[in-house]
């Protein structure tokens, strides 16, 4: 399971660019999980979480 804290993002798009099958920005500009995702890469979740520069995304 994965999250993104949306008071520490700061809407950057990194995740997204490293593993669009699960994250996507909203219209206010701030990641978020997919809502259909139902497990996903994780890979490309560990790399999300290791690129964001503000540490927003956290997997557990």
């Amino acid at each position: 399971m994965v999250s993104v804290d949306k008071e520490k993002c700061i809407g950057c798009g990194a995740c997204v660019a490293v593993c669009s099958e699960v994250f996507e920005l909203t219209s206010e500009g701030k990641a978020k999980v997919k809502d259909s995702y139902a497990g996903g890469n994780e890979e490309c979740i560990d790399q999300a979480v290791s690129i964001c520069p503000v540490q927003a995304i956290k997997k557990f």
